[in-house]
């Protein structure tokens, strides 16, 4: 039996151990959904914390369970480690390590390729290894396969290399790992044939494509697509709101059109790990082809502006009140950078955080999910605050994120005006105003 053959009855058999590198928002899941379908996984995190606590059957993630974890761990299942070593044991490896961006905005490669060069020293023959992380077009071929190349291995025959985009939409109870459709992309024929085995046992719906660029340009596609139409809805927001139109009013009455819309939503500025940074890997990528990607770069000046346009509205609602920006006692209710997670990356609550502290103001969060801000690149200067009470003890209310819990809040009860980024509440003519 050749080697392709050999790791598509192992994955068949669900005798394949399945290596996971980055146990975080994409990673997690995954791992799960092969444990879920009966096969065996090795998590590899360079954070001992969620090892440690991975071990102990403890889910740190708020949206996933802890039961399946403890259960996998106790049934000899699953087991999470920072001994990079272990890669040997896999007979496939899936990398789900962050791609951000750096202080020029250009792409972030090194969890990547710390990751590849970690496991580099001890892949085997027969082995697959599978991208997940978001990048540009070419990552794979230029960056994965020239290493593992110079490694002595051939891909294709001894080694299987795979890019497969993650989709993943934390807290969304109506799409799951399973039922939301995989592409996957080869770097040759045989890699797709075993890409395709793989993801087929454990995704309904499994999407081939003719190559890994292919692949990672769907990714990239989907997420430029959300980023451009917000920023159109959040330059709307602006103009409208110049004419004493509600944006959500209009909104609402567009998305009864049953045809040829799809509504999309402004708010204080775009989060998350993907719609934030994804356009610009590929921006960045089009001018080695000396092309000018003026319409995605548009849309992220409008996105990244969003943050300084609440800035703005605070001091026009407290300047209403004979306030100063300067002392103000601000709350801002969510640092999630959506509702319902505990997922804070890239939130634009930060960035609001910040420019309102700038300018002299005295700013608390609270938030349901983020009882303590935890460490972070651009934020350090954060970690350990802690989420203050919802009282009558500020000057503005600003609400960025519209978790559910925030519906049970007294208005009529508080002094305050509040920002609604989100329109979230129901307009009260002098007691809350939009941004």
């Amino acid at each position: 039996m050749n080697i392709l053959e050999d790791l598509k009855t192992r994955i068949a058999e669900r005798q394949a151990v399945i290596g996971v590198i980055g146990l975080g928002y994409v990673g997690l899941p995954l791992a799960l959904r092969f444990l879920e379908v009966g096969y065996p996984v090795l998590g590899l995190d360079v954070d001992e914390r969620k090892t440690v606590q991975l071990m102990a059957g403890q889910s740190y993630i708020r949206h996933i369970p802890s039961q399946p974890i403890k259960q996998a761990v106790q049934k000899g299942r699953f087991e999470a480690v920072t001994d990079f070593s272990r890669a040997r044991e896999a007979d496939v490896l899936i990398l789900c390590v962050p791609t951000p961006l750096d202080s020029h905005r250009e792409p972030d490669l090194s969890y990547v390729i710390a990751s590849l060069d970690e496991i580099l020293p001890h892949l085997r023959l027969g082995q697959m290894v599978c991208l997940e992380s978001t990048t540009y077009p070419g990552t794979t071929e230029e960056e994965l396969r020239s290493r593992i190349e110079k490694a002595g291995f051939s891909v294709g025959r001894d080694i299987f290399l795979v890019y497969s985009p993650e989709r993943e939409d934390p807290g969304n109870p109506d799409f799951r790992t399973r039922t939301i459709p995989k592409v996957c992309g080869g770097s040759t024929p045989a890699c797709l044939e075993a890409g395709l085995a793989l993801y087929g046992q454990v995704i309904d719906q499994v999407v081939p494509v003719s190559s890994t660029k292919a692949a990672e340009a769907v990714k990239l596609m989907e997420n430029i697509f959300r980023s451009v139409n917000i920023a159109l809805v959040n330059e709307l927001k602006v103009a409208f709101m110049k004419m004493d139109i509600d944006i959500f009013e209009v909104i609402r009455a567009a998305s009864t059109k049953p045809f040829g819309y799809m509504p999309f939503y402004p708010g204080p500025g775009l989060g998350g790990h993907c719609i934030p940074i994804d356009p610009f890997y590929l921006t960045w990528k089009a001018r080695e082809y000396d092309v000018a990607t003026r319409f995605i770069e548009l849309a992220g000046e409008i996105n990244t502006s969003m943050p300084y346009f609440v800035v703005q509205r605070a001091a026009d609602v407290l300047n209403d009140r004979h306030k100063a920006l300067k002392g103000a006692r601000i709350l801002l209710l969510g640092l999630a950078y959506k509702a319902g997670v505990d997922d804070d990356r890239e939130s634009p609550t930060y960035r609001i955080m910040s420019l309102l502290e700038q300018k002299g103001a005295q700013v608390m969060y609270n938030d349901p999910h983020v009882p303590e801000i935890r460490p972070s690149r651009e934020y350090a200067c954060y970690a350990g605050r802690r989420s203050s009470p919802v009282s009558d003890d500020y000057d503005l209310i600003i609400l960025c994120t519209g978790h559910a819990q925030y519906k049970d809040i007294n208005l009529s009860a508080l002094n305050a005006p509040l920002l609604d980024t989100r329109g979230f509440f129901p307009d009260s003519p002098g007691r809350i105003y939009r941004a």
